[in-house]
């Protein structure tokens, strides 16, 4: 094992995650590629160009040269089985969302983290958004007040080309907006608002005919007594989306008078990620007869999957907790399948609360 002056991460998958974890193991000082862990036919390119080894299971890595810390940007399918790997190996693992692909294995994997004592980060990389820390920060500080309800949105178009070739699973079900974009909402809304404890939700698939889901529209209970609303779309010709609103991935264009959520309270509201704040002068005269304070919040912005990996190397040397544990990463798949039962019962489904 290396020397904690920079920790030797293996990343398991090079496809488009992958090779945006590789990135920023590369641009991080405490950190170093190790390996790369992937059976298709173009990771040995990648591993090449990387100077790394490359292994086509976990095992055969684990023997040949063992990693300080595994990045698991695999399939799906694949989380749980790899993950339990790197908890019997005793090595931390930052395992990509979703957690498990579906929820009893999720919970298979958490007991085992647990009883183990293992250091499991789940890549729900907005928790490290600066965006995403001040927006909880001013709901926190009692800024707006009690907090009344959340209205968010995820919707985007995706090109046809996403559902294509190798792609076409996500076209099926468990491959659409749901599991896939929903789940990094969901954390989003846990984080702003508290723990969601029912849902009820309608799903379509009307404009691209697929056996999966394209929009949902979705009801929402916290547990604090706030209520929620959010549309989600994969097939909206709109720029109200965490990725064209927040101005973290330079690979989407980005539109300054839009917002992904809009926090209200009692004495106030937020649009986030625009942090525009309209709260009343005088608090003891509210009403929508009084004109609004209108205002915006200063924040900084950076990288969050730049943030995710300098974390993941505090959770290697155990200078931290991982932000997003194993259990945390099941609570917000156990939200998205209670949204994915809501819509196929049209019935309220409670959320039991860790």
């Amino acid at each position: 094992m290396g020397g904690w002056d920079e920790v030797r991460i293996a990343v398991a998958g090079a496809g488009l995650i992958g090779r945006r974890h590789i990135e920023e193991i590369a641009a991080n000082p405490g950190a170093r590629l190790s390996a790369i862990v992937d059976p298709g036919p173009d990771a040995a390119a990648i591993a090449g160009r990387e100077g790394v080894p490359l292994y086509a299971t976990l095992e055969a890595c684990f023997a040949a040269d063992r990693p300080d810390g595994v990045v698991l940007a695999t399939p799906n399918r694949l989380h749980v089985p790899q993950g339990l790997a790197c908890i019997a190996a005793g090595i931390p693992v930052l395992i990509e969302k979703p957690l498990a692909h579906d929820l009893e294995e999720g919970e298979r994997l958490v007991a085992a983290a647990e009883a183990a004592g293992a250091r499991v980060l789940v890549g729900h990389h907005r928790q490290h958004s600066p965006i995403l820390r001040r927006a909880v920060e001013a709901v926190r500080s009692g800024l707006l007040g009690r907090i009344v309800g959340v209205m968010g949105s995820a919707a985007f178009f995706k090109p046809g080309s996403y559902f294509e070739g190798p792609n076409a699973w996500r076209r099926e079900p468990g491959g659409g907006p749901l599991l896939i974009n929903m789940i990094h909402e969901v954390g989003n809304l846990r984080a702003m608002a508290g723990e969601i404890v029912a849902v009820q939700a309608a799903a379509s698939g009307a404009v691209r005919g697929f056996p999966v889901e394209d929009t949902v529209a979705i009801t929402l209970r916290f547990a604090n007594g706030a209520l929620g609303t959010f549309l989600l779309s994969d097939t909206a010709a709109s720029a109200r989306s965490w990725e064209q609103t927040s101005r973290e991935n330079a690979a989407y264009p980005t539109y300054p008078d839009e917002d992904a959520y809009t926090i209200l309270g009692t004495e106030g509201s937020l649009a986030v990620p625009t942090f525009r704040l309209k709260r009343y002068a005088r608090p003891e005269d509210r009403s929508w007869f009084e004109p609004f304070l209108c205002d915006t919040l200063a924040v900084a912005r950076a990288d969050p999957l730049a943030e995710q990996i300098a974390h993941f190397v505090q959770v290697i040397r155990g200078e931290a907790k991982p932000l997003v544990s194993a259990r945390d990463g099941l609570q917000n798949l156990r939200v998205v399948d209670a949204i994915t039962r809501a819509a196929r019962t049209g019935g309220t489904i409670e959320i039991p609360v860790p």
